[in-house]
């Protein structure tokens, strides 16, 4: 995932300053005036991402990798459309400041946002924070997922950004389908059991709202100085979607160990000045007006299987060997704990 607004992340220089680009931005970019420099954000985001620095300002641009892709990934204009109706909205996104769809340009599509200056963290328990300031920033993080879903998606302009309804259901049958079909990866027998036990549990009762997909502390941007939100990055994932599935996701950090997706279980949360789950979950239902979540367990297992199902997929790409990286084979060799901690969280409903 690209953390791509904030100056802390390692840049490789990179030749994006042809006069082509520089057109374009002169065109569509209000207040640019050239020369471009351009630096790539080093990681392995799947929409290559860089650093414009001017003269006068610094801009941050998001593309397509060049070359054949499949079809609806990669897709920079959906993520321009989103935190370009969520800036207008005043949810704590960057400001887009133009998208362009011809390949002629730099080779692909992308669209340049504002460059923010803030603090990534990536550590959950937010240990080199003072103990006395680390319980705002966990109340920062809910208000800031509370917040976008209560945004009135349809009066933005994002009622067509997904498929209203049936979110869980749908999701669960798109996975369940890339497990069976990753025959390299083989099968283990608590994904089997989840793909038998999901559909006949989802909870009654449906919403609907936009949902980041992946939201997690290192994907915030905090302000440089106080435990405030000012961007929520990383839109790859999100849709129109189940508000609980996506608490669930964030809140599933109470329920992964330290070395999983930034987990926190384990850690000991008064010692910490953290608050524990029960806390952090009826902070969200306050505000967003609800008696609790009788079925937070379901969200988790649904979350926890879902991600399974990702390390699968990541797993036999390390097999077929089209993924390599060491990142990739760490993150394969966890395929079987979250599966069987996914089925924990499922066998707890019972």
């Amino acid at each position: 995932m690209s953390k791509s607004n904030t100056s802390a992340t390692p840049l490789v220089q990179q030749d994006l300053s042809g006069e082509n680009l520089a057109e374009w931005m002169t065109a569509n970019v209000d207040g640019f005036k050239g020369p471009i420099s351009a630096e790539r954000f080093a990681g392995g985001q799947s929409n290559p991402t860089y650093k414009l620095t001017t003269p006068t300002r610094s801009y941050v641009l998001r593309r397509k990798p060049s070359g054949h892709l499949l079809k609806g990934a990669h897709a920079v204009e959906r993520e321009a459309c989103v935190i370009g109706a969520l800036h207008g909205a005043g949810f704590p996104v960057p400001r887009v400041y133009g998208l362009c769809q011809d390949d002629a340009v730099i080779g692909s599509w992308f669209y340049v946002m504002e460059m923010m200056e803030g603090r990534i963290i990536w550590d959950a328990t937010l240990s080199k924070l003072p103990a006395a300031e680390r319980a705002a920033y966990f109340d920062a993080m809910n208000a800031t997922l509370a917040q976008l879903h209560c945004v009135d998606y349809a009066a933005i302009g994002l009622g067509d950004y997904g498929r209203p309804g049936a979110y869980v259901e749908r999701q669960v049958k798109r996975w369940s389908k890339q497990y069976f079909e990753d025959e390299a990866a083989g099968r283990n027998a608590h994904m089997d059991l989840l793909v038998e036990w999901l559909p006949k549990n989802i909870p009654a009762g449906d919403e609907t709202s936009i949902v980041h997909g992946d939201y997690r502390i290192d994907n915030l941007m905090f302000h440089p100085t106080e435990p405030r939100v000012i961007a929520v990055l990383d839109w790859e994932l999100s849709t129109l979607g189940h508000p609980l599935a996506d608490f669930a996701y964030h809140a599933m950090m109470y329920r992964m160990p330290p070395d999983i997706l930034g987990g926190i279980m384990g850690v000991d949360l008064a010692a910490s000045r953290l608050p524990d789950e029960a806390e952090y979950v009826r902070a969200y239902c306050e505000r967003t007006g609800r008696d609790g979540i009788g079925d937070l367990d379901f969200y988790v297992a649904f979350n926890m299987f879902r991600f399974a199902a990702i390390l699968h997929g990541i797993r036999g790409r390390v097999l077929r060997g089209t993924a390599s990286s060491p990142e990739a084979v760490a993150l394969s060799s966890k395929f079987e704990r979250v599966a069987e901690l996914a089925w924990g969280e499922a066998t707890k409903t019972a």
